[in-house]
């Protein structure tokens, strides 16, 4: 039984600082990742999501200049990238999207002006690698509480807001008729957007966050028809296929040269092949309907 364990969790394992780190960063933000997704994807902004982690990587990259921890600059760009998508956004999709993609365009060239900076005038050779791509053993222990504060209270107002958002993200319509500010809840969302890629961008890194963001989510809502199912099992999934990829990170030490792979990489992987085997098993994507919202829709006059 010991050589069975021994072969699959390596020495030092459960005993190590930056494991431990790794395992609290990466499971609380997979966790807010993933149940932020669901609505992600029910209201259609993949893209957005995806904007929001390139924009926050010039908050990280910030973060190296400044001398600060990299988790404030991820989450302070990525809030003012939403806020500012939300407020420059129109209801129709097409402006929506030319929002997104100003905001998308200015914040990558921050990005890459920080990014230079950091290689040129600092000594921080790492801080590509960082932002873009994660070094989630390389957190900081320090970073632990304010990444867990900052799961917490995106958690608690995703609680609050869980049936006015539903609601408003498959019926915008009938929101407004149960008098609904479906305006606010959208900038609310957006804002609760932005924390979860700021978190998901500080474990996995600015360009694969989008990955620990639609994936779990993706996956869940091929296989639930209800929505309260849907977010307990992409959060079931996002936790999952983290720490199972920071094991096998940690043990991939002896499979080439002698060097540890990529935890990104690996994580990202895994949601991938979930998100795969969750396709046949299911049949059939997954309806979302308005039932769990428990609010009478008006019935039409004759």
């Amino acid at each position: 039984m010991n050589n069975f364990i021994n072969s699959i969790f390596q020495p030092g394992f459960f005993s190590s600082g930056p494991v431990h780190t790794a395992l609290f960063v990466g499971g609380t933000a997979a966790i807010v990742s993933s149940v932020v997704g669901i609505f992600t994807v029910i209201r259609g902004q993949a893209f957005a999501g995806h904007s929001l982690a390139d924009v926050s990587s010039a908050g990280g990259s910030a973060s190296y200049l400044l001398g600060i921890n990299p988790l404030l600059g991820f989450l302070g760009m990525a809030i003012l990238g939403a806020g500012s998508m939300e407020l420059v956004g129109v209801e129709k999709a097409r402006g929506r999207d030319l929002a997104t993609g100003v905001v998308f365009g200015a914040g990558l060239g921050l990005a890459a002006l920080f990014l230079y900076l950091d290689v040129t005038t600092t000594s921080t050779s790492g801080a590509t690698v960082a932002v873009l791509f994660g070094s989630m053993f390389a957190i900081p222990s320090s970073t632990v509480i304010l990444v867990v504060l900052v799961g917490s209270a995106t958690l608690a107002v995703m609680v609050v807001l869980y049936r006015p958002l539903l609601l408003s993200s498959l019926n915008p319509e009938i929101a407004a008729v149960q008098g609904i500010h479906v305006r606010l809840v959208g900038m609310l969302q957006m804002l609760i957007l932005g924390s979860a890629v700021a978190l998901s961008a500080i474990s996995v890194g600015a360009i694969l966050s989008t990955a620990l963001l639609i994936g779990p989510a993706a996956t869940a809502l091929r296989i639930a028809k209800r929505p309260g199912f849907a977010v307990w099992l992409a959060a079931l999934v996002g936790l999952g296929t983290t720490w199972i990829g920071i094991l096998l990170a940690y043990d991939s030490t002896g499979w080439i040269s002698g060097h540890n792979w990529p935890v990104s990489f690996l994580i990202v992987t895994l949601v991938f092949l979930v998100y795969l085997i969750a396709r046949p098993r299911s049949g059939h994507r997954g309806s979302i309907t308005s039932k769990e919202t428990s609010i009478p829709l008006p019935t039409s006059r004759p």
